[in-house]
């Protein structure tokens, strides 16, 4: 039972810890650079912003895009609604002033279907897809497409910034710092969803049910290609209006992201992707599944508690999850930093834990349901 404490223990830390310096030691030694694009870069470019219900923000949106510093007659703009019952697609093509295209889903078939037909009505060499609830830094597109100069380039993900120096931001930042080692050693586990671009010649339909961003870099790995980040790349974004919210779009995201390793799982193969399949193993497989060695590691400490060892790592991890729970329920005390970071710990693991149990109890996700923010 001490080790299975210990091994419990060494998986969550080797996870949130361990991984992200062994990924800076390797990049050192075997002397990876990030990738450097070349300026005035300018490919055919089509931008696929895919709406449901999102009046109050596709306005704003629309007019962000086309203020983009990157030339007219080189960037198409597609605005597909899926299923809209509100007047998104009006006020789409109001702001866009004959520059923006409108395509209608007459029903609500989900985010898949949406970019589907968004491919269909592409002509540009880089596919860029982005959501309504980011606004992108006016330079980004041409920051993100420069990299596509590069043929061994096939997806260049932006990086999204969380207004306010909340908990969620400090995690995106860490999340961010992890993206830019990945990509330095071989791809990023994961583009941004808000914002992130794609050559058109190895774009594949999109799957219901797996996370599109997710999938994009997996399919760009297989084709042999490599999937970067680019820091200057920037948008932001306002935080999710309360840890309700926050959970809900976590076990959403984990359970497209599951479905989406699962039904790649060849990618994890060291012998065929050794680079790749570390960065799938560590920030993917074993992240998501950390809430079990975390329960494992509170079950074998309550077994042993009559060593003082045990006995006193039980109390802390008691501590930590009461601290939690009562940075969630009790807003004053999530002022703390302690306690603010333990509450989103165990908020994000908890939702992992629940996707986890949806995805074997054979839930999928097929309809997409966009994050509510605070305008």
């Amino acid at each position: 039972m001490e080790a299975f404490f210990w091994i419990c223990l060494a998986l969550i830390v080797y996870s949130y810890a361990i991984y992200p310096l062994v990924l800076v030691l390797l990049n050192r030694l075997l002397g990876r650079k990030p990738h450097v694009a070349r300026e005035g870069y300018q490919p055919t470019v089509t931008i696929l912003l895919p709406v449901h219900n999102e009046a109050g923000r596709v306005p704003a949106k629309v007019r962000n895009l086309l203020a983009l510093d990157y030339p007219a007659e080189k960037l198409q703009l597609l605005v597909i609604g899926d299923g809209c019952t509100d007047d998104s697609l009006e006020r789409a093509a109001a702001a866009g002033e004959g520059r923006v295209a409108i395509h209608a889903l007459p029903e609500r078939a989900g985010k898949a279907a949406a970019l589907n037909a968004g491919l269909g009505l592409a002509t540009g060499e880089i596919l860029v897809f982005t959501d309504a609830g980011i606004i992108l830094d006016r330079d980004s597109l041409g920051k993100l497409v420069a990299h596509f100069h590069d043929p061994h380039i096939g997806c260049v993900s932006g990086e999204d910034y969380i207004e306010g120096n909340d908990t969620e931001g400090l995690y995106g930042r860490i999340e961010l710092t992890l993206r830019r080692e990945e990509a330095r050693l071989h791809s990023i586990a994961g583009a941004s969803g808000c914002f992130y671009g794609k050559r058109r010649d190895i774009c594949t339909p999109f799957v219901a049910g797996m996370a599109p961003d997710f999938l994009s870099v997996l399919v760009t790995v297989r084709a042999g290609k490599r999937a970067i980040a680019e820091p200057a790349a920037r948008g932001s974004m306002t935080a999710t209006s309360s840890q309700r919210a926050e959970f809900t779009r976590k076990v959403r995201t984990i359970l497209r992201g599951v479905t989406a390793l699962f039904g790649n799982v060849g990618l994890m193969n060291p012998l065929r992707y050794p680079e790749y399949a570390l960065v799938m193993w560590s920030h993917k497989f074993l992240r998501w599944f950390v809430p079990l060695p975390m329960i494992g590691c509170l079950v074998a400490s309550f077994l042993l508690r009559g060593q003082p060892l045990y006995a006193w790592l039980f109390v802390a991890q008691l501590a930590a999850y009461s601290a939690a729970v009562l940075g969630m329920l009790w807003p004053a005390a999530a002022r703390i930093g302690v306690v603010r970071l333990a509450a989103f710990f165990v908020l994000v693991n908890a939702a992992s834990l629940k996707a986890l149990l949806l995805w074997l109890g054979g839930e999928r996700l097929e309809v997409w349901q966009p994050t509510q923010r605070p305008k």
